[in-house]
Formats: C-alpha cells, sequence, structure tokens
C-alpha cells in the first residue's frame, strides 16, 4: 500500500447562502443533526454542542440495521461565521486519543454565496480509511447543500 504523503482530506464545496448561515449549520445542534451522517439518523437528543474554544461536542449515528456510532471531539477555535476548528473521532479511537483535526473556513462570495473549505488531518487514519471518510463528508455536505437551498 502505497501512504499517503499528506494524509487527510481537502474539499471545496459553495453554497447558495451566506457564510452566518453556513456557520450556524455546523453549530446549531438541530442544523448539524440533520445533515451529518448523511441519510443517517442524529436524534437531536443523543448530542451536545459546547460552542466555544475547549468546549466539547458528541453525537451519535444511530444505523438501519440498530446499531449505533457514537463521534465526539472538542472545539479548538470558533471564530463566527468564519472559523471554525475542532476534533473528531469515533468509537475505534484508542483511549486517551485526540482524533483528527477538523477545519473548516468560511469566504463569503458574491450573490449571497459562501466557499467552505473543509480539511480533516492527523494521520490517524488509513489511506483507504481517508478515502471512505472522504466519501461519507462528501454525502454530508450533498445534504447541507440541501438544507440550505430550502431556507
Amino acid at each position: 500500500m502505497t501512504e499517503n504523503p499528506q494524509p487527510g482530506i481537502a474539499l471545496t464545496r459553495t453554497f447558495g447562502a451566506r457564510r452566518e448561515r453556513v456557520f450556524q449549520a455546523w453549530t446549531t445542534p438541530a442544523h448539524f443533526a440533520y445533515w451529518f451522517g448523511g441519510e443517517l439518523t442524529v436524534p437531536v437528543d443523543r448530542m451536545s454542542m459546547d460552542v466555544r474554544p475547549g468546549g466539547a461536542w458528541s453525537l451519535v449515528l444511530l444505523t438501519p440495521d440498530g446499531g449505533e456510532m457514537p463521534f465526539s471531539g472538542a472545539y479548538r477555535e470558533v471564530a463566527p461565521p468564519e472559523r471554525l476548528v475542532l476534533t473528531l473521532k469515533d468509537a475505534t479511537a484508542p483511549e486517551g486519543a485526540e482524533g483528527e483535526t477538523v477545519r473548516v473556513t468560511l469566504s463569503e462570495l458574491t450573490g449571497h454565496h459562501t466557499e467552505m473549505t473543509f480539511r480533516q488531518e492527523g494521520g490517524n487514519l488509513t489511506a483507504e480509511q481517508y478515502r471512505q471518510a472522504e466519501a461519507g463528508w462528501e454525502g454530508f455536505f450533498d445534504r447541507l447543500t440541501e438544507m440550505l437551498a430550502r431556507a
């Protein structure tokens, strides 16, 4: 297996919404629960978000077979409405591990559009796991695009 010299994920998306709305989609439990996980359910009562530097977040995705996939992390940087940095780990992360680092940068474009630059890195995943995670984020962002277009 060939190792990726810069392990991680880098994606850019443009949304037809102001960056304040995109930032709120990342930081409001009901909005985040709608799009995170794509088609999987995230019950709002099974998630918490303390959106401030040092604050923690967690949620549980419900799978169609009745299983659960917990995710958690901490906010490192919160700069509304332009930047969010947080850690991300799932149940497979070793005890005490900080997990991956997720960086979201929102740039306002003309015509009430926002460009989101997304980066996940940390080197904690294999190249195959990063490929799977990237496909997952693409699906999540498709759902985020749909949510932002409705309002």
